[in-house]
């Protein structure tokens, strides 16, 4: 059922780069596209007024966190996870295997799926690829992603390979479990219950797979070929950004964007800096998340045109710049730096506000600009310039 509401078609090339429009349940998204996190149902220190004015698709929301607290049970019976949150907009969920990933030392993987401890209650759960499924179908997000598992890295080959191969049986399983879900669905507009009386909160899901294999080329190959087998709506590149160097990162994207294929959209998954969204967008890739700019302007640090900067650092102080000259944001058309610094230092909660909605709208406006230089088959010339723009200024510590 999801074939009927999800499409993508590429627009424009240039290179390896390309533009396209997914089209979902919930509405288009111009690719290349970053999606703020929202790990709970929400970007922290932002209203969904605030991702509206950036120009946010589509958000990322988190299968793990939303299954513990309130639970996909209560948000299916409140409509699904769009009306429950208040965003009509398009939503992208995690299946948790970050999480089992991030939270090793409270999980257990075995064939079945990840035993793990909640972070919550210490409550005992078991995450399969069954009902990873299920739980997301409950939320009716517009794509699910399979349960997979991440390495840490480094990992030797054979480890490697023995995580992949349980990655592909899990898949196999998820997409079973979710063509099920929806064939044994009551076809009608509203929300639908499958055969077990689980509430189908979005008839037009899409589902993802998820290419692992870590830093093993063989293996990465193996695994897109098997995960593309499986005839999923789109792909996805897990396991990066763990601790790989850059470069190697680089390498396994460029690889691995040669075995999927060119009709659907490439994810790759929880990576990272403006710079590497330039270069993962110049080796094929339409989709991004990372929890960096919302994350790091928690804390104080913005990335702008001219990289990054400490707004706590005291040379702030009585800078009356805004923060980033070249950007147009409310925050930067409002504000100084040595205000920020002053809400910062001061503990004040519209600190947070402010340095997100800025960093948001940096990484927003990267990729609408990256999709112009596609379109106009300047794509190189921008990328050699972006990063001649933050070569030469010194990054704050």
């Amino acid at each position: 059922m999801s074939e009927a509401s999800f499409t993508f078609c590429v627009t424009h090339t240039d290179g390896r780069a390309r533009c396209g429009l997914m089209t979902t349940a919930h509405g288009t998204v111009e690719t290349p596209a970053f999606m703020p996190v929202g790990t709970q149902g929400a970007v922290k220190g932002l209203t969904n007024r605030d991702l509206e004015s950036l120009g946010a698709e589509i958000l990322l929301s988190n299968t793990y966190h939303l299954y513990l607290r309130p639970g996909d049970d209560l948000i299916a019976r409140r409509g699904g996870l769009h009306r429950f949150i208040g965003w009509s907009r398009p939503i992208l969920t995690d299946s948790g295997g970050y999480q089992v990933f991030s939270l090793a030392t409270r999980c257990t993987i075995g064939e079945e799926g990840a035993r793990f401890t909640s972070h919550l209650d210490g409550s005992a759960h078991l995450l399969t690829p069954e009902n990873a499924t299920d739980i997301q179908a409950q939320l009716g997000s517009d794509i699910a992603m399979v349960l997979d598992e991440c390495l840490a890295h480094p990992s030797d080959a054979a480890t490697a390979r023995a995580s992949m191969e349980r990655t592909l049986r899990w898949a196999k399983r998820a997409r079973e479990r979710h063509l099920a879900l929806y064939e044994a669905a009551v076809n009608r507009a509203d929300a639908l219950a499958s055969a077990d009386g689980r509430i189908i909160s979005n008839p037009g899901q899409a589902q993802f797979g998820i290419v692992q294999g870590n830093v093993f080329p063989d293996l990465r190959e193996t695994s897109a070929r098997e995960t593309v087998a499986l005839g999923f709506d789109a792909y996805a590149i897990g396991g990066l950004s763990v601790g790989e160097p850059t470069d190697v990162m680089y390498e396994i994207v460029s690889q691995t964007t040669r075995f999927l294929p060119d009709s659907c959209p490439r994810y790759l998954m929880g990576t990272g800096t403006p710079e590497d969204l330039v270069e993962a967008v110049a080796l094929g890739v339409d989709l991004f998340d990372c929890v960096l700019p919302t994350r790091n302007a928690r804390n104080g640090q913005l990335f702008t045109s001219e990289g990054r900067i400490n707004i706590k650092n005291a040379r702030y102080a009585e800078d009356d710049r805004p923060a980033d000259t070249a950007c147009n944001c409310y925050t930067c058309r409002s504000f100084s730096r040595a205000y920020l610094r002053h809400l910062f230092l001061a503990g004040e909660i519209n600190a947070a506000t402010l340095n997100t909605l800025h960093s948001l709208n940096f990484y927003l406006d990267t990729l609408r600009r990256i999709r112009e230089a596609i379109a106009f088959r300047r794509f190189e010339s921008f990328r050699v310039a972006f990063h001649q723009s933050l070569s030469r200024q010194p990054r704050d510590s």
